[in-house]
């Protein structure tokens, strides 16, 4: 079966950091997303995919649009310290509201004296990207997870 509209696809992945070559993730759980446009993996991905079949492999450049998207100087917050919940350390996350008042995840990424700098860009925004990968399977989506518009089962979404 050839990848197309409603096919459910698994993908053996590695990501690198296109810059600085160093590895993102070794992908040692396997990608499934359900192709056509459902908003389950990048466009520029299931551009290649399309028409593709068990086997093709392919190694893909993603600039930052492309991806996570550019950085957002905007979403970075400082708080003080004393405003900070407890427990929560560098490498945590907190979710608060970005300047929509919509609601936003935010990374703690240093603690300074007295002040606490989050980052609520994902880790990866900004960044151009290798993603290396393996169509390691290729069925058609059911019904069910063509209206809920993910894939449902092993690696996917569990209600």
């Amino acid at each position: 079966m050839n990848i197309q509209k409603d096919a459910v696809v698994t993908l053996r992945y590695k990501i690198v950091d296109a810059t600085t070559g160093q590895l993102v993730d070794e992908g040692r759980t396997p990608m499934v997303y359900l192709h056509g446009g459902y908003e389950n993996t990048f466009p520029k991905i299931e551009a290649a995919l399309e028409g593709k079949a068990v086997g093709f492999q392919a190694t893909l450049q993603l600039q930052p649009e492309d991806a996570f998207g550019p950085r957002d100087e905007s979403l970075m917050r400082t708080i003080p310290k004393t405003d900070f919940p407890p427990g929560v350390k560098v490498g945590g996350q907190l979710e608060g509201r970005n300047d929509q008042g919509q609601p936003q995840v935010y990374n703690v990424v240093k603690i300074k004296g007295p002040q606490v700098i989050l980052d609520g860009n994902h880790p990866l925004a900004g960044k151009s990207l290798k993603f290396s990968l393996t169509v390691t399977g290729v069925r058609t989506a059911t019904a069910e997870e063509i209206a809920h518009r993910h894939v449902h089962g092993e690696h996917g979404h569990h209600h």
